[in-house]
């Protein structure tokens, strides 16, 4: 079984469902023999490279709420990440363009690396505060993961995989995806969002 996944590395819910995937392929008999694509799907591609504010200010700004409601909003989603052992702390999000972390995703599955580097891009963002959109974060990601550091550098300084994240999201467009996460399973069944 083939599982194509299109999600974004700033998105709380992908990380979830990430988390409820991972739990019913234990459960499942022939999980070896599944193989996971993850498709890029950038939530807010025009987002500057760095923005002004923390994560609570560009919720607030993009959702016209005020700030103590975005609060509010991100702990019931650390409630969910607590249930399937993620430790989410918003406080410490930087929110920015994530192309060059889905650009750093494709060059990991070329090295047959983009599980863990999806797992340690989501951790990074989400638990450790790190900016994704700093190329000496995104090179220490990729060592982290076995990748050559030089090879992270040079790819992430030229145009290498841009083309693989717009054909990632075009094809997401005429699937009709909305939202992420969506699986789709066998190139036939999809399936969207984060719940069991």
């Amino acid at each position: 079984m083939t599982i194509d996944i299109w999600s974004d590395v700033a998105c709380p819910y992908c990380y979830i469902g990430k988390r409820h995937l991972e739990a019913a392929l234990a459960r499942f008999p022939k999980s070896e023999t599944v193989t996971i694509n993850w498709r890029s799907f950038e939530l807010d591609p025009n987002a500057p490279v760095k923005s002004p504010g923390d994560l609570y200010d560009v919720l607030s700004h993009k959702y016209r709420m005020p700030r103590s409601q975005a609060q509010q909003m991100t702990q019931s989603v650390e409630n969910m990440g607590r249930a399937v052992g993620i430790d989410f702390d918003f406080a410490k999000a930087v929110p920015v363009n994530t192309l060059a972390a889905h650009r750093l995703m494709h060059l990991a599955a070329e090295h047959g690396l983009q599980s863990p580097a999806n797992e340690q891009i989501f951790a990074a963002y989400f638990s450790e505060g790190k900016d994704l959109s700093d190329l000496p974060t995104l090179i220490a990601l990729g060592e982290a993961i076995g990748l050559d550091a030089v090879l992270v550098e040079s790819t992430l300084q030229s145009d290498a995989f841009i083309e693989d994240v717009r054909n990632d999201e075009e094809q997401a467009y005429e699937l009709g995806v909305q939202g992420v996460p969506f699986f789709v399973f066998d190139q036939k069944y999809a399936l969207r969002g984060h719940n069991p």
